[in-house]
């Protein structure tokens, strides 16, 4: 059985298995490294564009996201997931150099959508990589360690990243783009250093699909989720930690702030912190108790984030604090856990990165409709009852989607291994079966330190 929960018979990682994780970390948390991402807005404001054209930019970034999706994750699962890694990072090199060299509204228009395309090409590719290259050196049971670690690194590299921005741009005003620049090529050589066994092999299925058609991948993606209601119901599952977490860390947190006089000076301070909180709780999912099932928690953190989301409506300025700290220490839990559920749910042979970018298309589309309704809750002045209203929506559908989860769970002796029975009877196993004695982690030799991490755009 293949647990979400890692246990003391798993084996030890392989010195190629150890590369994997490692190179991983590296291209993660240097791709995810976006030098500009805290003054972006007052770099273009500088560059002479307006608030409407900086938020329209950013109106056409989330939609075209939504579109490369598809065709990248059927491009990854067509010419191998370390060679989309390798394109994406290329494309996000020059990406970040385009406002250097035209820092206009077309120049920012191009580099977002440029970044909105290296994304896409790696945010399904990269978790499959990792997923296949260590399940290829039979380390999978590794792989919620992993995912896990990567984010924390990213996460506690932007802490230690981030402060320098404003005295490095006193020094040179284009340097958060020429460091993002240069941390895109960083990325570039950890994905060309990567082993071709890290490459997505799925076997001599996925070799036959690059002979096929893009709209055959497209389809065998798409009839796989709709063949699956246990991975279509999971994916679903997810979008309230994705929506939740990006609405909250995007959208509303400089109002909640406001809303309680916290000072624009300390928000550099509090995202710093809610940072730090994150980057731990990534680093160490395993602290989540094995007597609950992976799917369970999923769904137990999902209305966790919405009761602290809505408990910043009530107390003071550092209740506010820390509940933000709190909502971004359940936010680390769950994305690791909520991932290697996903990907264990996905049947052997199947186009993971594919199945990994519908799953990005459903959370942002979901996000997307939920910022234009956080605009119009903000613009009415009711951001108290918008907190509340998320709150009672999560609290509804979050369980009646945990027990839609348990109707579907394959029946205990429809259960089988993998070959036999699919991805479905794994998960499923996973859900029903949770580990009952906590086990002690052995810290992997060779493996990257732990407690630090990075975050999808």
């Amino acid at each position: 059985m293949t647990s979400v929960w890692r246990r003391s018979a798993d084996p030890a990682m392989t010195p190629a298995a150890r590369r994997i994780v490692r190179l991983n970390n590296g291209f993660q948390l240097l791709f995810n490294l976006l030098w500009w991402m805290p003054v972006f807005y007052a770099y273009q404001r500088a560059a002479g564009l307006s608030d409407g054209q900086i938020f329209g930019i950013q109106s056409i970034y989330y939609v075209a996201f939504c579109l490369f999706e598809i065709p990248t994750g059927v491009v990854a699962d067509r010419v191998g997931a370390r060679n989309c890694l390798r394109a994406g990072a290329v494309v996000m090199t020059a990406a970040n150099m385009v406002p250097v060299l035209a820092p206009s509204y077309t120049g920012f228009l191009v580099h977002f959508l440029a970044i909105a395309a290296g994304r896409s090409l790696t945010s399904g590719a990269a978790s499959a990589c990792l997923y296949d290259g260590l399940r290829a050196e039979g380390a999978d049971a590794h792989y919620l360690r992993a995912e896990g670690t990567a984010r924390a690194l990213g996460l506690a590299a932007k802490v230690v990243c981030w402060p320098l921005v404003g005295p490095l741009m006193s020094v040179a005003h284009q340097s958060p783009y020429l460091l993002s620049a240069a941390s895109a090529a960083g990325s570039l050589g950890c994905a060309l250093a990567l082993p071709r066994i890290a490459a997505g092999d799925t076997g001599a299925s996925t070799r036959g699909r690059r002979r096929g058609a893009l709209l055959r991948d497209t389809g065998a993606a798409l009839r796989t989720v709709s063949s699956s209601p246990w991975l279509a119901l999971l994916m679903v599952q997810g979008v309230a930690v994705f929506t939740l977490s990006r609405i909250c860390q995007v959208n509303l947190f400089q109002p909640v702030l406001l809303e309680h006089s916290i000072a624009e000076g300390s928000h550099g301070s509090v995202l710093a912190a809610m940072t730090v909180a994150e980057a731990v709780t990534s680093a160490r999912p395993q602290w989540l108790s094995r007597r609950l099932s992976p799917a369970a928690w999923v769904s137990l953190l999902s209305v966790a984030l919405a009761a602290a989301l809505a408990g910043t409506t009530v107390g003071g300025p550092w209740a506010v604090v820390g509940l933000l700290c709190a909502f971004a220490a359940i936010t680390g839990f769950g994305y690791p856990v909520q991932r290697k559920l996903i990907n264990d749910a996905i049947p052997k042979g199947a186009p993971r990165a594919t199945l990994l970018s519908v799953e990005s298309i459903v959370d942002r589309g979901v996000c997307a409709v939920a910022a234009v309704a956080a605009g119009a809750y903000l613009a009415a002045g009711r951001l108290d009852a918008l907190l509340w209203q998320s709150a009672a929506v999560t609290c509804v559908l979050i369980p009646a989607l945990h027990l839609a989860l348990r109707r579907v769970s394959p029946a205990p002796a429809a259960r089988g291994t993998r070959g036999e029975h699919g991805a479905d009877a794994v998960s499923a196993k996973a859900f029903a079966q949770p580990v009952e004695e906590p086990v002690a982690l052995p810290v992997d030799e060779g493996a990257a330190p732990h407690p630090d991490p990075a975050r999808g755009g």
